[in-house]
């Protein structure tokens, strides 16, 4: 398997492709505009693109709701975040507390009460962010629990004689740490620290406890709500969580990210510097594998398979449904065997399509029925296996008589058709429409092309009239960012006659 990591580091978006054997297999999106001094500024919602989640929060509990077990906690946003009682129970200060049952809420915060949290999942549609008191920092070889001493191990590490050899070397770590790691705190060994050395491990810990030991220091005289630690920037977080062994390469089409990854690699993984690459061109990085057009259709609700037969995709608000449809398929030896390959394919393509699109929740599968129970449980493997790719974690559930398959997987943002699109009731049927800053970063990406394909030459924009007000909106940072992707000279044209998808972008005579 020949896996790169493709990072398009655009003037108002970052984009990172993991491609294997020339296929795209994860996706991963985050707006750069409309950043206070690395911040994003404040909002109600996740529509944005800026994520949240790992962000460390001083927060104060507005209200505690013993019927629901939570409490809401105010951390700047436009929403009050969200904390349950499971994930507030490291608060607790109970005699006996067995750390296997969950307290209630009132005896881990009080209203009006600092509190320090961390977001684990993003505010999604009308809800706030999810938030948890069991703090974490994640490294390259180590994740460091705040308030919770000992060793774990990463559930994909599976092998018995591994967990045993890997969580003797994380206790030698602490036994020999001589002070230098926080008092206090436990560590989680990540599947990276399989290949590493105690020396590896114990400098990822120290880098994590210094980090911590920041975070406490600006709690001492941060006004509340605060945030108090941002998790690493895109490019950096992809060359520590996506970067391994198997990756062949990292191309980068931007010289400064690219330096910024090569610094991140000196500080915790030196061997992972010589894979990357700064992409020149020709062309744009994400040509090399044809990405624009498969990641516009990954808003579709038709997803095509090999056979001609095709999966459809329809998201509700209590589940996403899926169903398999063989078209135009047909076996030669019989509806079984047909039934069987449609439903092979779907197994596959569903799992990869789950993580491009970033659905979350309960998911509910309509396979094409099967007789032989042999031939359900090899679509069953199938799914799993396409599955067992996902960091995000999932289960799923035996098929049913009728042929469904359910399956919970954790939703930690709004998928990326609500990122992307908004509901409408003139779009020909299709119930959705592209946003304005969708539209917008689309337009951006048109302007650095056609700044490559015309060096030196003024880029004319000519799109509807909403369109150019959001980029007006970040009209300073916007040219700021084309500027030194080599788009100097950009200016933007409002036309009546464009409707919101439409835009026209070229050269000045």
């Amino acid at each position: 398997m020949q896996k790169e990591v493709l990072i398009n580091a655009g003037a108002g978006e970052i984009r990172v492709a993991i491609v294997e054997d020339g296929r795209l297999q994860e996706l991963f999106l985050e707006r750069v505009l409309g950043l206070d001094d690395g911040q994003p500024r404040k909002r109600s919602g996740g529509r944005s693109g800026h994520s949240l989640i790992g962000n460390i929060m001083l927060g104060r509990v507005q209200r505690v709701l013993p019927g629901m077990q939570a409490a809401f906690v105010d951390v700047g946003l436009d929403r009050a975040g969200f904390l349950g009682a499971r994930e507030a129970r490291c608060l607790a200060d109970l005699p006996g507390f067995d750390d296997e049952r969950t307290p209630k809420i009132g005896d881990c915060v009080r209203e009006g009460e600092e509190i320090l949290v961390q977001v684990v999942k993003d505010p999604i549609g009308e809800k706030g962010a999810r938030l948890s008191a069991n703090v974490t920092i994640p490294g390259r070889l180590l994740v460091m629990v705040a308030n919770q001493p000992g060793i774990a191990l990463s559930r994909r590490i599976e092998d018995e004689e591994e967990r045993a050899r890997l969580i003797a070397m994380g206790e030698q770590m602490v036994a020999e740490a001589n002070g230098t790691l926080y008092p206090g705190a436990g560590y989680i060994l990540r599947s990276a620290a399989a290949t590493a050395t105690l020396v590896d491990i114990t400098e990822d810990a120290e880098r994590l406890s210094e980090a911590w030991r920041a975070v406490m220091a600006r709690r001492q005289s941060a006004p509340v709500p605060a945030t108090l630690y941002h998790d690493l920037d895109p490019v950096e977080r992809t060359m520590r969580d996506e970067v391994d062994d198997e990756t062949s390469r990292v191309l980068i089409d931007d010289a400064s990210a690219a330096e910024a990854a090569r610094a991140y690699c000196r500080r915790a993984m030196p061997e992972g510097e010589d894979k990357i690459e700064l992409f020149a061109g020709p062309g744009a990085l994400f040509d090399i594998y044809d990405l624009e057009d498969e990641i516009a259709r990954l808003t579709e609700r038709r997803v095509p398979l090999p056979s001609g037969g095709w999966i459809t995709i329809e998201g509700t608000e209590a589940l996403t449904a899926v169903d398999v449809n063989s078209g135009s398929y047909t076996a030669a030896t019989g509806l079984e065997e047909t039934s069987l390959k449609v439903n092979l394919e779907a197994g596959y393509e569903i799992g990869r399509q789950l993580r491009l699109r970033g659905v979350g929740g309960l998911i509910v599968i309509d396979f094409i029925h099967l007789n032989e129970p042999a031939n359900i449980e090899q679509v069953l493997d199938t799914l799993r296996k396409s599955l067992m790719r996902d960091r995000t974690p999932t289960q799923i559930s035996p098929m049913s008589e009728f042929g469904l398959v359910e399956i919970t997987r954790k939703r930690l943002r709004d998928p990326l058709v609500k990122l992307t699109t908004e509901c409408c009731r003139s779009c020909e049927g299709g119930g959705r429409k592209r946003t304005c800053d969708a539209v917008g970063l689309d337009v951006i990406r048109r302007v650095e092309r056609e700044a490559r394909a015309a060096p030196g030459k003024a880029v004319v924009v000519r799109a509807s009239p909403e369109v150019v007000k959001w980029l007006e909106v970040h009209g300073e940072e916007l040219r700021a960012n084309l500027a030194r992707r080599g788009a100097a000279r950009v200016a933007f044209e409002p036309r009546t006659e464009y409707a919101r998808e439409g835009f026209d972008v070229g050269t000045a005579p």
